[in-house]
């Protein structure tokens, strides 16, 4: 009798049941025990996997998508990624509307994955015709048979990680979770995972971390928008110029802001000290982590979980460059990677 080949069927299989790590030396000397959802354990290296395959599926299930129609999208980088690596194995055209603040190798990923790639100017107006979001709507009413994923007002993103996220989180803690950190950009992530762990116990505190430039943080403690709080930061997929109505509000219990310096630094401290080579908004949640550690907000017996969005390889031209360091003035001699570096002659 022959036996099954275990194997999967695809790379979309992949997807999901990523681990959870806990973190030893960067929270040496904090109050709690702290563990890390790393969701670059996801093929395409990050957690918006999940809203990808999530939404494009409904879509299909829908009657919105058939095969050869194409999918346009705006982007930091990542869920790009993801929507070109479901669009390959699903058949189909990927169209890419990109910040120009995502790094050159995130943007050089997308091109390899097979996706026309369109990059727009980063520090203008959501309403600007030059912006991401216009572009990506510009393009969607141009061509036919074209489905506009658009993350940012999609309740579908939010869905994604209250039906996989959260209940992995609960399930790998064993409901025992008192705290979560997460990055909020669209705020699916952070919201789904809250849904699903506030309907399991109120009293699980969730925290967001938002990066200053952004109205996220304002807007949740005033519910008022104040663009006199924009101005230009660095940090990829954090943070926000306009209000995603993909966040739900009313399940995030406050807002931590994170400055790009330091969240960079953070990141490759990471790196360092537990051998998990992390992206610039894991660097920010950690740092944010580390800012609510100093002002007392966990105890002795609270198990913190804090997302990990991202891989480190995707900032080989940011955080992870000296030379990038250097030219934002970031640049510290103890975190210094070039220094390591010895060419035998």
């Amino acid at each position: 009798m022959k036996k099954d080949i275990k194997v999967f069927d695809n790379v979309l299989q992949l997807i999901g049941k990523t681990p959870l790590i806990k973190l030893n030396k960067v929270t040496k000397g904090f109050d709690g025990d702290f563990f890390a959802k790393v969701e670059a354990f996801n093929p395409g290296h990050s957690s918006k996997d999940r809203i990808a395959l999530h939404i494009i599926e409904e879509a299909e299930r829908k009657g919105i998508l058939s095969p050869g129609d194409t999918i346009i999208e705006t982007t930091s980088g990542n869920t790009g990624f993801s929507i070109a690596m479901v669009s390959i194995i699903k058949g189909y055209e990927c169209i890419l509307a990109v910040s120009s603040k995502s790094s050159a190798d995130k943007i050089d990923m997308l091109k390899s994955m097979g996706a026309q790639v369109y990059v727009c100017p980063a520090n203008v107006k959501a309403d600007d015709p030059r912006s991401y979001y216009q572009v990506a709507k510009r393009l969607h009413h141009e061509i036919k048979g074209s489905v506009y994923i658009n993350q940012y007002f999609n309740e579908l993103n939010l869905d994604a990680h209250y039906h996989s996220t959260g209940p992995e989180i609960w399930e790998q803690t064993e409901g025992q979770i008192t705290h979560l950190v997460a990055c909020s950009g669209t705020g699916g992530t952070i919201s789904g995972i809250s849904k699903y762990l506030k309907e399991q116990n109120p009293n699980v505190k969730v925290i967001g971390v938002d990066a200053y430039g952004s109205v996220l943080k304002k807007y949740h403690e005033t519910r008022e928008f104040d663009d006199k709080e924009i101005y230009p930061y660095r940090i990829e997929g954090l943070g926000k110029n306009l209000i995603p109505t993909a966040t739900d509000f009313d399940l995030i219990d406050k807002f931590v802001k994170v400055t790009d310096e330091e969240s960079a630094h953070t990141a490759r401290e990471i790196s360092k000290t537990e051998g998990l080579f992390v992206g610039y908004t894991s660097g920010a949640a950690m740092q944010a982590l580390k800012q609510l550690s100093e002002e007392g907000e966990f105890k002795k017996d609270d198990k913190v979980v804090v997302i990990f969005p991202d891989h480190g390889s995707r900032y080989m031209s940011k955080v992870y460059s000296d030379k990038w360091m250097e030219d934002q003035g970031f640049f510290d001699s103890k975190t210094a990677i070039a220094e390591k570096i010895q060419y035998v002659k």
